[in-house]
Parts: structure tokens; C-alpha cells; sequence
């Protein structure tokens, strides 16, 4: 068993909007005693959260911009917030965008933007927090997929949104298999809908309702659901899961 620091530090990108899974599952983990760090597009919306969690929660909570598509601002933001906090323990790769796009109008551009975001970023921020986890001989990486992935769509986004969802459990799987030797777990969480602003605004109590009824719960899921679920994942008793996609889905999928 390897025992984590007396205060540890996790970052969480894409942590900034308002009504996302990011953002609830910050305050939910500094809640629980975490520090937390921020990465998000908007560098003042990722300080403006940090300050927020730092005053509610007692917690040390830092903020950094950066665009998770593109590596270096990647580097820039973990140098930043690690600067400022205690030891990265955990990493929760929440930054992703959608994709209504059907694959027949789906231009090089809507692949190359999705992909960008939804893979390499996951990619990029993983590669820079496992650097600092190895030299610590300790580390949880959590990446989110998506139901969209196991199902081949069904949901609000379709094909480039689910090709790459479905990288992110490979790509969960193999860094698993590479750096759990080195003290490192790495798994995934597939969220089936969740009431966030992600899949075209705000949902209706009607599109809630129909979006319930391919599961087997009588209700989406919410933020809380999706952050409870990272908070076992991240936590020191999870240290025996890895490699593993945890479905939050009301059912939707069972595997």
C-alpha cells in the first residue's frame, strides 16, 4: 500500500463552467480535504473558481489558463499550479467538448477540433502530471469517456465524439499497464447524460425525462453523481483499480 502525503493536491481541467461536472467535483473533493488545482481555457474563470473553492472549503486552491489542445500551455499551467500547491497526487481529465455533427457533414476541421480536445488533451495532461507522480512513487489519473463511446453514439454527440471517447478507455488501459509498476493508477469513468450545458443548453424537464428512459433509473444523472465517482477513483483506497472504466449511467450500458 502506498500511503499518500499528509496534504496532496489534485488538478482538474476543464473545472471553470458554471454548471459542470468539473467545477461540482472540485468543491466536492476539497470538501474531502483535497487542494485543488484548476486548468481551464479561461485563465480568469480558473483563478475565480480557485479562490472561491480556497474560501469555502479551507483548502490551498490555484488556477491556471490553458487551451489542453495544445501541449506547451499544457506544461506552462501544471508548472504554474504546481508552484503553488502541495504534491500532485491526482489528476481528473474533465476538459472535453461535444459533437452533433453527423459523420457524413463531419469536416477535417470538426475531427482535428474534437479530437484535439477530447484525446490529446487527455494525452498532454497526463504525460506532464505522471512525470511529477513517478518521481513520488504515487498517483491517480482519471480520465473521462463516455457512455456515447461503449454505445456508438445514441447521445447528443455523435461519431468524432465517440471515436474519441473510445480512445480515452485505450489509452486509460495502457498507461495502466505502464505505470502502475511505477505506484500509478489510471482509470476511466463513462458518464451516461448528466445534467450539465454540455449537450445543447440547458435540458428541459421533457428531454430530461426522455433521455431517463433508455436507462433503467428514473432520472439523468447529475454533477454529484460524476464526482463521487472520481473521489473513490482518486482516493488511497482505490489503490488495487486500475485500468478500469466505471460506468455512471443509470444503466444505460451494462457490460
Amino acid at each position: 500500500m502506498t500511503t499518500f502525503p499528509a496534504s496532496r493536491t489534485v488538478v482538474l481541467t476543464g473545472a471553470a463552467s458554471p454548471r459542470g461536472i468539473g467545477r461540482a467535483s472540485a468543491h466536492y473533493l476539497a470538501e474531502q480535504g483535497w487542494n485543488i488545482g484548476i486548468i481551464d481555457l479561461d485563465d480568469a474563470a480558473a483563478k475565480a473558481v480557485a479562490a472561491e473553492i480556497a474560501e469555502q472549503h479551507g483548502v490551498q486552491a490555484a488556477g491556471a489558463g490553458a487551451n489542453v489542445a495544445d501541449e506547451a500551455q499544457v506544461r506552462a499551467a501544471f508548472d504554474e499550479l504546481e508552484a503553488a500547491l502541495p504534491q500532485l497526487v491526482a489528476l481528473v481529465n474533465l476538459a472535453g467538448v461535444s459533437s452533433p455533427v453527423s459523420y457524413l457533414e463531419v469536416t477535417p476541421e470538426e475531427w482535428n477540433r474534437v479530437m484535439g480536445i477530447n484525446m490529446n488533451g487527455v494525452h498532454y495532461a497526463t504525460r506532464r502530471a505522471v512525470e511529477s507522480m513517478v518521481t513520488n512513487g504515487v498517483g491517480r489519473v482519471v480520465n473521462l469517456s463516455s457512455v456515447s463511446a461503449q454505445r456508438g453514439g445514441g447521445t447528443f454527440s455523435k461519431t468524432v465524439y465517440s471515436a474519441a471517447k473510445a480512445g480515452v478507455i485505450g489509452f486509460t488501459r495502457s498507461v495502466a499497464r505502464e505505470l502502475g509498476p511505477r505506484g500509478i493508477t489510471v482509470n476511466a469513468i463513462s458518464p451516461g447524460p448528466i445534467d450539465t450545458d454540455i449537450m445543447g443548453g440547458t435540458l428541459t424537464d421533457e428531454r430530461k425525462t426522455a433521455m431517463a428512459a433508455d436507462g433503467v433509473l428514473p432520472r439523468i444523472g447529475t454533477p454529484r453523481d460524476i464526482a463521487a465517482a472520481i473521489s473513490y477513483l482518486i482516493s488511497e483506497d482505490s489503490g488495487f483499480v486500475t485500468g478500469q472504466t466505471l460506468n455512471v449511467d443509470g444503466g444505460l450500458y451494462m457490460h
